[in-house]
């Protein structure tokens, strides 16, 4: 039924969500965002210079560009990353069954370059994806479908014929949006939220996922 495999890498390759929530907090806290005020944001799946911009037009900060702050941000989570990162449970199994099933994988991410490098080497895992498909390749992030369909595209696959793992509704929601099949792997806080009603499956790691369950 499936011939690829494609990753979203944030909250799903590797546990970094909260490496973006403390960036976010310092470095836009530092300079003066006030989290609590309205219009409120989930950022969780948004492009970084999407959460910039939102706080940066009802909060705007003197001295640095939204483009400083963003390189700011990156470099934060990428240096994060790169000295404690660790993947997401079961994952290297699941890499491993799929690469078995000679399935092609590809990794979808609404992050720059920089942090996909940073991520695969950090996790040792670059060998397993035919293609790697960052923000920097596309126009449009995630919730669009762009860079979903560039895997496939890199893949030298139907759309229809990829499995996707998410853990973002924007994630999801672009993958669907792209005509794959997804696995939502929502945080334990969101596990029971209507809006990831539009995934086909629902997991809550990859060890408690089974291919056999995909019928």
């Amino acid at each position: 039924m499936f011939q690829a495999v494609i990753f979203d890498m944030d909250g799903v390759l590797i546990d970094s969500e909260p490496l973006w929530h403390q960036a976010e907090q310092q470095i836009l806290g530092g300079l003066g965002v006030d989290f609590s005020r309205p219009p409120l944001l989930q950022s969780t799946g948004l492009t970084t210079a999407a959460v910039i911009a939102h706080w940066y037009q009802h909060q705007p900060w003197p001295v640095l560009s939204p483009e400083q702050v963003h390189q700011q941000i990156i470099d934060f989570v990428a240096s994060g990353v790169a000295s404690s990162g660790e993947p997401k449970t079961g994952l290297l199994a699941l890499l491993a069954e799929n690469a078995r099933r000679q399935l092609k994988m590809a990794v979808a991410t609404n992050s720059p370059k920089l942090l996909l490098d940073t991520t695969l080497q950090r996790l040792q895992i670059r060998q397993y994806f035919q293609a790697h498909c960052h923000l920097e390749l596309v126009s449009r992030g995630k919730p669009a479908p762009d860079i979903y369909l560039l895997a496939a595209s890199k893949l030298d696959v139907a759309p229809e014929q990829c499995l996707v793992f998410e853990d973002s509704f924007a994630g999801v929601t672009a993958a669907k949006a792209a005509g794959m099949t997804v696995v939502a792997i929502p945080a334990a806080h969101e596990w029971q939220h209507s809006k990831f009603a539009i995934a086909d499956y629902k997991t809550r790691c990859f060890t408690e996922f089974d291919w056999r369950q995909l019928g």
